[in-house]
């Protein structure tokens, strides 16, 4: 069982803590920290983006870099859930192609369980640049 908890400061600004016991300022106007939503898409680059590493690490390959970017768009009308997300990976070294192609599918269509979760209101599309090679 994971735990996580807020703590309001002032306005709409909170401490969010969790198991790990690390500490980050939520922020629902933006002015000191991120989002909830924000949070939301950062933890979906996070959760995709260590997959890619690990897989690509466990088939030896050469990447010197990773970013993992997302835009995307939310519905009109409360609860505002995400319903379009792009994300694009930018990967640098001397990559085999198919081995990040296998690697990105891998973490969406078995293992982050982040991108699991939002698939079920959002269209979840992925797009990779090559930086080296």
């Amino acid at each position: 069982m994971t735990k996580a908890k807020t703590i309001w400061i002032e306005k709409q600004r909170f401490t969010g803590i969790a198991d790990s016991g690390h500490s980050i300022v939520v922020d629902g106007d933006k002015a000191a920290g991120n989002s909830p939503m924000e949070l939301v898409l950062i933890g979906l680059c996070g959760c995709t983006g260590y997959d890619v590493i690990s897989i690509l690490q466990k088939k030896r390959e050469p990447f010197t870099s990773l970013e993992v970017r997302a835009q995307a768009e939310r519905a009109a009308d409360p609860p505002s859930v995400y319903t379009e997300i792009k994300l694009l990976y930018r990967i640098g070294g001397k990559v085999s192609r198919k081995a990040v192609e296998d690697a990105v599918r891998l973490s969406k269509e078995k293992y982050c369980s982040v991108s699991a979760m939002l698939a079920k209101t959002a269209k979840i599309s992925a797009e990779i640049e090559y930086l080296d090679g």
